[in-house]
Parts: structure tokens; sequence; C-alpha cells
């Protein structure tokens, strides 16, 4: 079943259940998907891949991600809460995130693949990492490890 497919069935079973959070979190899913369907028919495709469906729903976490923080910083807490809720909403469609050892462990295997000695050398590491990691962990948290581990 494509994640389309499953978020149809999700509004019809937050609409029964009268989840209205779910209901609204399900729906912005489904409208990103549709309006990127829409962008790739010009170029001969109806449907999106998988990991183009993913990527949808991970661009939607971090938006909350993000707004989360900005909610927090200015004290605006019960947005901050709602934010956080569709969060966990969205984090159901993705796959399992890895723990911070995890993703260290292939941090540093990535070094040692392309041979980065310093700093200057983060934008080999990345690449391969996040190629790696897709989906499995937050850009921002790569990127600090591997910044951490090129300064030593």
């Amino acid at each position: 079943m494509s994640l389309k497919d499953r978020i149809s069935e999700e509004i019809k079973a937050a609409m029964k259940a009268k989840d209205k959070l779910r209901l609204e979190t399900v729906r912005g899913i489904k409208k990103v998907i549709l309006e990127k369907e829409s962008e790739i028919r010009g170029k001969g495709r109806d449907k999106l891949t998988e990991e183009e469906e993913l990527a949808v729903v991970m661009q939607l976490a971090k938006q909350r991600r993000d707004s989360i923080k900005q909610f927090t910083d200015a004290g605006r807490e019960e947005l901050a809460d709602k934010e956080a809720k569709e969060l966990e909403v969205l984090e159901e469609y993705l796959p399992a995130q890895l723990s911070e050892e995890e993703i260290e462990a292939a941090v540093d295997e990535a070094i040692a693949q392309v041979g980065a000695t310093g700093p200057r050398d983060m934008g080999k590491v990345m690449g391969p990492v996040m190629q790696k990691l897709k989906g499995q962990a937050d850009g921002g948290k790569v990127q600090a490890i591997v910044k951490s581990k090129l300064m030593n």
C-alpha cells in the first residue's frame, strides 16, 4: 500500500474517530502529496515514488520542528504544543529515527571512506552520510556530529 493510499485510509479513520488534530495533519500530508503529483504530471509521470512520498513527510516534519523552536523561543507554548502533537502524527509515517550512537557510527564510517581530515572535508562526508541515513536521522543532528568529529 502506498503512503497516499494509507493516508486516505487514515483520513477516514480520523473522521470516524472525530480526531480533529489527526485529521488536519493527515489531510495536510495528502494535500502536499497531491500538489507534488500535479507538479510531476508535466514530466510524464502521475505518481510519486515511495522515496518522494517519504521526502514530503520529512519536509513537513522538519517544518514542525522549526515551528516548535520558534514558538518556544517566542513564549507561545500553546502553539508549540499543537505543532508537537502534529509532529507525533507525522513521525508515524517516517522510518524509525536512529540513535546518536548509530549516527556517529555512520559518520565515522563515512569519514574513513572518504579519508576526511578536517573541517574543509565536511561536504565530502555529508553527502554519503545523508544518502545512507536518508529519512532515519535529522540533517541538523548529522551535521553537528560531522562537524564535531572533523574539528578534533
